[in-house]
């Protein structure tokens, strides 16, 4: 029985872990475009 209560806290601990590391990820700038920048000027942006 105790080993389910062990993977069940891992899991929960895992789980917390890795939404921290997403987190970070996002405010780090790892997911920011670097393409975007060079084919902004192709945009209509006319209205």
């Amino acid at each position: 029985m105790w080993t389910i209560f062990l993977l069940i806290f891992l899991t929960v601990v895992f789980g917390i872990a890795a939404w921290l590391f997403f987190i970070w990820a996002v405010k780090s700038g790892q997911y920011d475009d670097p393409e975007r920048p060079k084919h902004r000027m192709m945009d209509d942006d006319e209205e």
